[in-house]
């Protein structure tokens, strides 16, 4: 639907004196480029390189060149929800959580004829700008939080007046009031230690995250305190998530002394390099290793022996983040809304601890 703009009367002195605005055209010609490359380098799109780009954006800043911003009008939308999310590509290629999210938020979205517009940034800074950029063009409606950080700068960005609406998928005490859908990981994590706990494993590890995670705090916290109740040895090892930091661990935790009986991984990609690792140093799973993912994932389930993991559907989490989205984007107030909590599914991999435990060599 075309905007409609209501403006008051203006003089035919006011329209001489009003500047021109430079052209597409204008920049090209004075650069001997195409009209095309100067239309991709400053949409920021591909197919110019980086050093066409840079002079195309210096020459137009140069020429006083404005982008012809469409304004909406009050309560007009694009219908398209935005999804930002910092991750390299070979990790994201194997991380199968954020597939089933999307997938969850594309069938809820697409019963209101919404579309999805999902890219991959390197850095938080990056994540910042390409929303300042979104909401200048009026490029979509609202958009998803995810891998909320403690005291993150997305979250004071989308609570000052006029931002996009936004929902935060973390615990309601970082949302900052805005709109939320949270997973209590902390109750999740206590469920688990506990049941290991009645297996009879008294010394478990946990390759955990990177620390800034909230999520990842969560989880540490309430395993080292129920493990504290419990007359558990606990201990947490930070990892980059990728696999060879899973293997990496495992092998250190494995040929050292007072081993684990038990590991819980914060991935299921850590969790299968981690049974790798174990099998090659002649360690039984699960008579002698118990091995545990978070998340849940068909990696999981096709491993040999199947791997025990911390099952929740992802995608009823994404269909829900998308709902509650919606009616952010339609009006309705700041929510915090809450997801089931994740459960331990038993495969293969989960046994009573062994009676005694061996030192194998590294």
């Amino acid at each position: 639907m075309p905007a409609v703009f209501y403006a008051r009367n203006v003089t035919d002195d006011e329209v001489s004196s009003a500047p021109r605005r430079v052209t597409i055209e204008e920049v090209a010609r004075s650069l001997g480029v195409s009209n095309g490359a100067v239309s991709f380098a400053l949409n920021d799109r591909p197919g110019v390189s980086d050093e066409t780009r840079k002079r195309i954006l210096e020459r137009a800043q140069e020429m006083g060149w404005r982008p012809r911003v469409r304004r909406r009008r009050e309560g007009e939308r694009v219908g398209v929800i935005g999804f930002a999310l910092e991750r390299k590509a070979p990790n994201l290629a194997v991380e199968s959580f954020y597939a089933q999210f999307v997938a969850g938020v594309e069938s809820e979205i697409s019963k209101r004829s919404y579309g999805l517009l999902w890219q991959i940034v390197s850095t938080l800074d990056a994540e910042l700008e390409l929303y300042r950029r979104w909401q200048r063009l009026g490029t979509v409606d609202g958009v998803m939080l995810v891998d909320i950080r403690q005291d993150d700068p997305r979250i004071g960005y989308f609570s000052r007046a006029g931002a996009l609406p936004s929902i935060v998928v973390a615990d309601r005490a970082v949302a900052g009031g805005l709109t939320s859908i949270s997973v209590d990981d902390g109750g999740a994590m206590r469920e688990l230690i506990l049941q290991l706990h009645e297996l009879g494993h008294r010394s478990v590890l946990r390759v955990s995250g990177p620390a800034e995670s909230v999520f990842t705090r969560l989880r540490d916290r309430a395993m080292v305190e129920t493990a504290a109740e419990c007359g558990i040895t606990a201990r947490i090892e930070r990892s980059d998530l990728t696999a060879r930091s899973g293997a990496l661990l495992t092998r250190a935790a494995l040929t050292t002394p007072g081993r684990p009986t038990a590991i819980v991984y914060e991935n299921d990609l850590m969790a299968l390099a981690g049974q790798g690792v174990a099998a090659e140093l002649g360690i039984r799973v699960p008579e002698e290793l118990s091995i545990i993912a978070w998340d849940d994932s068909p990696l999981c389930a096709v491993a040999w022996p199947p791997i025990s993991a911390m099952s929740r559907d992802v995608l009823a989490l994404g269909a829900q983040t998308a709902r509650h989205l919606l009616g952010t984007i339609e009006g309705a107030e700041p929510a915090a809304y809450a997801d089931a909590r994740p459960r331990l599914k038993m495969r293969g991999t989960t046994a009573p601890a062994p009676r005694t435990t061996f030192l194998r060599p590294g």
